[in-house]
């Protein structure tokens, strides 16, 4: 089994793909991640029955300290429906079987400020770097920073803005893979709270490339789409 190590300040770290014996310790970590949000709606719970098929049809690996799983991330093979991202993005439906979703992270509380959600996230760019997948998938609600950023890092982009998950707010963010983004001609700085902006820029083809901060208010930078798609 492929394993990835390091040092997490003084302590050894294991990251290695998880099986159907780690559900157990992936919903102690959850429940816990979920009583330490200060808001509940950045991160959607995800079932056992959900995580069991992560592990044994997509993909999950963890971070391990003494035996300790302390953190984790999962890839989702999605089903095709009317609710699918590929559609959020613009695929036709015959494209959709090659699309793949990151789908939750979750670090324990005590692990928090190692970068362990930007390392697990470049682990699985690797591993989707070597599959037959053409595009990559996930949602992050608005002012969730800390995902924001991690998304970004990856060289994705945001391509929709919309209600989902039972009208919850969430950018669709996705990458082509095997395939580089040229940057568009003209950008753009739109307030992150200004989502009727946003959402009309997307439609006319922009895609969001960025955030930043000015004067304690979040911006996303927007460019045109140029090559990518």
């Amino acid at each position: 089994m492929k394993e990835w190590t390091g040092k997490l300040g003084e302590k050894d770290y294991v990251v290695r793909l998880l099986e159907k014996d780690s559900v157990e310790a992936i919903l102690l970590l959850q429940d816990l991640v979920l009583r330490t949000l200060i808001n509940n709606d950045f991160l959607s719970p995800v079932t056992k029955e959900e995580y069991e098929d992560f592990v044994s049809k997509s993909l999950m690996v963890g971070v391990f300290v003494e035996d300790k799983l302390i953190a984790f991330r999962a890839l989702a093979i999605p089903e095709i429906d009317e609710h699918h991202l590929g559609y959020d993005i613009g695929l036709k439906t015959a494209q959709l079987g090659q699309v793949v979703y990151q789908e939750i992270t979750n670090v324990h509380p005590d692990y928090r400020g190692f970068g362990l959600q930007k390392k697990l996230g470049a682990i699985v760019m690797e591993l989707l770097d070597a599959s037959p997948y053409t595009h990559v998938c996930a949602t992050v609600a608005p002012f969730n920073i800390a995902s924001l950023k991690d998304k970004l890092s990856q060289g994705m982009v945001i391509g929709a803005l919309k209600n989902k998950y039972a009208d919850m707010l969430r950018y669709v963010f996705y990458k082509k893979l095997h395939e580089e983004r040229e940057a568009g001609s003209e950008e753009l700085e739109i307030l992150m709270g200004d989502t009727e902006k946003q959402q009309q820029l997307l439609a006319e083809g922009w895609i969001g490339t960025g955030i930043l901060q000015k004067e304690n208010e979040w911006y996303v930078t927007y460019e045109e789409k140029g090559s990518y798609m």
